[in-house]
This record gives C-alpha cells, structure tokens and sequence, in this order.
C-alpha cells in the first residue's frame, strides 16, 4: 500500500506539470486547429533561461526563493516572445493554408528552436544549482517533499487561474466566440489576430513555468528536454479531449498517475546510467566505476503512447471531449 501511495503522489506531481504544458496545446488547438509541436521546446527555453539567470545570481546571497522568482520572472518573458514570435512569424501567413503545411511548419519550429538552444547552452546536460532545502514529509509510509507539494499547488493555482480567465474575462470571451466561429467572431468586433497571438503568449507563459518546474524537480536540463515532454503533454490533451481545458487538466493527470503505477508496479529496477538522456548527467560519475538506481522501468515513457493509442483508437474525442463533425 505504501509503494502504490508513493506511486500515486509521484504521478499527481508529474500529471500537475503535464496538465499545464498540455493546456498550451489544447487552447491553440481549440482555436485555430493546429497541433503546436514546438510548444516542448519552449518548455525547454523556459528551464535553460531560468538556470542561465539562478546560475548568474547564484553569489549574489540573495535568499533561494527569490533567486527562484527572479529565474521564473526572467523566463516568462521570453517564453512569452518566442510565443508570440511564432504565431506571427511561422503560423499567420498559413492560416489559410492546408492544415498539414502548419503541421510541417511546426515540426520545423521545433528543431529551429532545439538547435538555437544547443547553440546558447552547449549539448551537454546542464545541473540546476540545488539552492533550495527540501523538506520530506511521511505520509502513510510514503514521502512527499516540499519541492513536490510546491509544484502540485502552483500547477492547481495556474490551472484554476487559466479558468478564470477563459470563463470570466472578455478576452475568455473573445477566445471561446473564436474557436467557435473565427468568421462570425470576427464580423462581430473581435480582433482575431489579437486573440490567436494573446492564446499563444499566455500558452508560452504556462510552458516557461513548467520548465522551471522540471528543471528544479528533476535538477537537470537538456536542449532535448522539450521533445518527450511535449510529446506526453500532447497525448495528455489527447486523453482529456483535444481542445478541451478541463480535459487538459484531467488528462494531464491521469496520465502521470497511470505513468507512474506503469513504472512502479510493471517496471524493474533500472540502471540509470543506460536510462535514455539522463543518462549524460551522470555519464563521467558511471565512468569512474559509479552505479545509480532508479525505482523505475526500462518502458516508463511507453505507457503514455500505449494511453495514446488506445484513446484514438477507442474514444478518439478523449474523455471530456465531444463527437462533432468536421468543419467545412
């Protein structure tokens, strides 16, 4: 019981973090019916921007969680612009185009953006400074720290946030008559240009907090981070429902919970020296003779593409999703 309890507060937090790189998804997909590929990547320059400021103010003695704010303050931003930067740059001029062009122009968005970030920040796996002391709770005989219940609350706040705002404001407002009719939302005074690129900023935002959020859980980033988060992130707005905030939410979730009783119970112990691209962090300390751990499974990241497979092949709508007709 204690084993399934430790798996399911593992996957609440992992689900959190899906949640709302999946959000970013869903509500450009909800609106102008492109699949943003590129959204990981942005998760990725979120985590890098933030290490590369906590790194250069790591001496300054200023307290940990402000060093954090500072890092999450200056990666908001440009996330924030590398957002706004491909609606306009890449996705306007094919909005009218055939719905696989944007498709290929996003997947060529992305590995423009992982290049970039192997360019600024080098191949090599970069270790987030540990300037933060966790603290671990036992809970039932399980544990769960500080960093954990930090990241499950700014995920519920964000997400809770993200609600109010398409549910409450005139631009929610304006976001919900524009993915339901452009046409019609347009003719009646909203400026469709401005929605679009306001749905990509404030989805870049979300990805730049969650990046922090990863780089400070698991204390490693890579320029390749961002491809299998996304990738989850996107079978999660899939489970929920593509298109569909609430089954973003509750997508995200299940699929770190299903994720992580996956690798718990199925899973056998793991070295993590030959375990996928974290492997490169400790590839000098497995070089000297060392031998690391992990609670885990050879087929952890299987089990969010078998989630997907299923979902398309017996509820291709997602769980919160509804059954309706192409557009003309």
């Amino acid at each position: 019981m204690d084993i399934f309890l430790q798996q399911v507060i593992n996957g609440l937090t992992l689900g959190s973090v899906y949640a709302v790189v999946a959000l970013g998804y869903t509500m450009v997909y909800g609106i102008i019916q492109l699949i943003n590929f590129a959204h990981g990547e942005v998760v990725m320059i979120g985590a890098m921007v933030a290490f590369s400021v906590i790194t250069a103010l790591a001496g300054a003695g200023l307290p940990p969680l402000a060093l954090v704010l500072l890092g999450v303050g200056c990666a908001v931003p440009v996330c924030m612009l590398v957002g706004y930067a491909m609606e306009r740059l890449a996705y306007r001029p094919l909005r009218r185009a055939p719905r696989l062009a944007p498709l290929i122009t996003a997947i060529g968005v992305s590995i423009i953006l992982q290049h970039l970030a192997m360019l600024v920040w080098t191949r090599n796996v970069i270790a987030f400074p540990q300037i933060i002391q966790t603290e671990i709770y036992t809970l039932a005989g399980a544990t769960v720290t500080s960093v954990q219940l930090a990241i499950v609350a700014l995920c519920v706040t964000m997400m809770a946030g993200l609600a109010w705002l398409v549910y409450r404001t005139r631009l929610g407002t304006a976001m919900r008559a524009t993915a339901q009719n452009p046409q019609v939302a347009g003719l009646m005074g909203v400026d469709i240009n401005r929605v679009i690129a306001a749905t990509f900023v404030i989805g870049a935002a979300l990805a730049a907090v969650a990046g922090v959020m990863v780089g400070t859980y698991y204390g490693i980033a890579q320029y390749t981070m961002g491809s299998i988060l996304g990738l989850k992130a996107f079978a999660a707005a899939v489970l929920g429902g593509i298109g569909n905030i609430p089954g973003a939410m509750v997508g995200g979730v299940l699929l770190g919970i299903v994720e992580a009783l996956g690798a718990g119970y199925i899973g056998d112990l793991t070295d993590l020296c030959q375990y996928g691209w974290l492997a490169g962090l400790l590839a000098e300390h497995c070089a000297e003779g060392g031998h690391f751990i992990l609670f885990g499974s050879n087929y952890q990241d299987v089990f969010a593409f078998v989630v997907l497979i299923l979902v398309l092949v017996f509820r291709p709508s997602g769980l919160l999703g509804e059954r309706v007709g192409d557009r003309a």
